[in-house]
């Protein structure tokens, strides 16, 4: 008779982003996932096949419960979007806000699933195509495009652009060693744009930012707010 499963996935991911918001993604691995359920390294393969598969657990741990909240949301015909919509992403993602407003909510419950667990990013990024909450939160900025008059291939275009602005956009948020300024003093000499660009950066509230952001991809992308196929 085989030996009964005393460990679930869900405590396997909760042991696993513990590791990693503690010390860093870099320390992820089967032994130290292992360590943190007080089991054997070899044990843990009796229910996760590989980190391939661990990783794709912490990914639909860390950004489950955040991104699922618009999906429920958007069932639920108590959810308002005009109640508290300028401050609660959730309220603002649902079906009946204007598509520009979702797209920005949707983007900023994103970037707070994200903010919650930093360390979290790369391995969203790597395995964005396989997880089920990123599935959906593509799906619904898909829903939004398509409600804004986009057609398929603009959807699909402005769908990259919008994936690739979080990710970017996150990536200088929470790595600050990308961000920093490299050669110190000798940069507002040479690179003066770009100088005041950083310390104007530095002094931005990070939502606010990422906002703003966000905001002027949806323009570039022509959806900007005023008239149109209910841009909101």
């Amino acid at each position: 008779m085989p030996r009964p499963r005393s460990l679930t996935p869900a405590q396997i991911a909760a042991a696993a982003l513990a590791v990693i918001d503690r010390d860093g993604l870099p320390a992820l691995s089967m032994r130290t996932v292992a360590a943190e359920l007080d089991r054997r390294t070899m044990a843990l393969y009796r229910y996760v096949e590989d980190r391939e598969e661990l990783e794709c657990l912490v990914v639909d741990l860390a950004l489950g419960g955040v991104l699922d909240r618009a999906v429920d949301s958007a069932a639920d015909p108590a959810v308002d979007p005009a109640v508290d919509s300028a401050v609660d992403p959730v309220r603002s993602a649902v079906p009946s806000a204007g598509p520009r407003v979702r797209l920005l909510a949707l983007l900023e419950l994103m970037r707070e699933a994200v903010g919650a667990h930093p360390g979290v990013l790369p391995l969203a990024v790597r395995h964005h195509g396989g997880c089920p909450p990123a599935l959906r939160w593509r799906e619904r900025l898909l829903e939004a495009l398509a409600d804004a008059g986009l057609d398929a291939p603009r959807r699909a275009a402005a769908l990259h652009a919008l994936v690739s602005y979080v990710i970017g956009a996150l990536e200088l948020e929470h790595q600050a060693a990308v961000a920093a300024a490299p050669g110190g003093a000798s940069v507002p000499e040479t690179f003066p744009l770009l100088a005041a660009a950083l310390a104007a950066r530095a002094t931005a509230d990070p939502a606010q930012a990422f906002a703003d952001g966000a905001r002027t991809v949806l323009d570039g992308l022509g959806l900007g707010p005023g008239p149109g196929p209910g841009l909101g």
